[in-house]
């Protein structure tokens, strides 16, 4: 008898659209609220908590069309999965939005970072200058950098679904 095991990559693909979805509904609305460029930890932590949200609800979908069953590693693959078709489309979302919405964001955003160490004095107007130029021609590794550590954050949601989760079949 031929079982019909679920794949994980159908899983990751169609949760990863949906948190790729979500993560530009939320960046469409902090462009509208003036919030794009904000370095709030609070956007951060909602950002992770939706990512974590979306991807136990993946894990937790694929374990009950899997018979109820699901191991660690197909909980990595799809946390992993996830997490990297969700970044691709934050990506794709913020080239458009420097590139053809908002040329001026990663200014703004480089502001927004070396603002208060220039106001409290520990750095001067040059080396704020030199900083903020410094991190403007080399904006683009941060797309490379936001792809592995979404990835490895993926892996984390993961493994902690997965251990969550997880269920053995049985051996008979």
């Amino acid at each position: 008898m031929e079982e019909n095991q679920p794949k994980t990559g159908k899983f990751s693909l169609n949760y990863g659209l949906i948190l790729g979805l979500v993560s530009v509904v939320f960046g469409i609305m902090l462009y509208t609220q003036d919030m794009h460029t904000s370095q709030s930890p609070a956007l951060m932590i909602i950002g992770i908590v939706l990512a974590a949200i979306v991807t136990f609800i993946g894990i937790s979908n694929f374990r009950k069309a899997n018979e109820g069953f699901l191991t660690l590693s197909q909980a990595l693959k799809i946390g992993a999965g996830i997490a990297l078709i969700s970044a691709i489309i934050a990506i794709v979302y913020n080239l458009v939005l420097v590139n053809a919405i908002d040329p001026d964001a990663p200014s703004k955003i480089m502001d927004a970072r070396l603002g208060p160490a220039l106001e409290s004095g520990e750095i001067t107007q040059e080396q704020f200058n030199v900083q903020k130029d410094q991190s403007l021609k080399f904006w683009w590794m941060g797309y490379p950098v936001l792809l592995i550590l979404n990835i490895l954050i993926g892996l984390v949601l993961g493994l902690i679904s997965g251990l969550i989760l997880k269920k053995a079949k049985p051996a008979y």
